[in-house]
């Protein structure tokens, strides 16, 4: 097919010293994932952005964490409409398949894609108001709560809106009946958090006061 190429170099190299070191002195652990499956205690749900790297966090092992990135790590809603819903398939196989106890929505500084619905909301992004536009309309389920950040001040929006993407995802998360069951059962926790790339701090979602508290 035109455009797919051999690997490059640099990953070929990588993966062979891997190979040589990481696998080979961890052989009998790999095994043990392939023959027995994954048992993952949480799901984590983060950001594509390159530079949230969720294992190195939380110091996580292989098959520790069942993990899903997308932009601005969202949750849509629960729509059982027959299309295709990437993010909902893998909330309804974590909870209902691999039973995991906790299901973490991570977010982030510097978050790309909550900066294209900031500029969307105030009218600076007409690109990604077209309908052919992924990234717009994926963002659409942000923009209900740009309203509720919007007063804060202009130097601390951006930061407000990524911390109400994690909100609206948990808010998101209700909505699925198995979710739902599943905490009202208490065998399933929901955890939101917010990451500051640069300070490597990091902050938790307290509901009883409706906000972010530092880790």
């Amino acid at each position: 097919m035109h455009g797919i190429r051999p690997l490059p170099a640099y990953l070929v190299q990588r993966y062979h010293g891997w190979k040589a070191t990481g696998y080979a002195e961890n052989r009998a652990w790999y095994r043990r994932l392939a023959s027995e499956g994954q048992r993952p205690r949480a799901m984590v749900i983060s950001c594509c952005d390159s530079r949230v790297h969720v294992t190195s966090i939380f110091g996580a092992d292989q098959g520790e964490f069942f993990i899903h990135r997308n932009i601005a790590n969202l949750v849509p809603p629960y729509e059982p409409d027959g299309n295709q819903h990437g993010t909902s398939a893998a909330v309804e196989y974590a909870v209902t398949a691999l039973k995991v106890a906790h299901v973490i929505v991570l977010g982030h500084s510097q978050c790309g894609g909550v900066q294209g619905c900031l500029d969307m909301c105030e009218g600076r992004a007409p690109e990604l108001e077209e309908k052919t536009s992924f990234v717009g309309r994926w963002m659409d389920i942000l923009r209900p709560g740009y309203d509720r950040v919007r007063d804060a001040a202009p130097d601390m929006l951006p930061r407000a809106l990524e911390r109400e993407a994690v909100r609206v995802s948990l808010t998101n998360l209700l909505t699925f009946p198995f979710v739902e069951a599943a905490v009202r059962a208490e065998t399933l926790t929901l955890h939101g958090l917010w990451t500051d790339i640069g300070e490597g701090g990091l902050e938790a979602w307290d509901p009883d006061s409706d906000s972010f508290v530092p880790v």
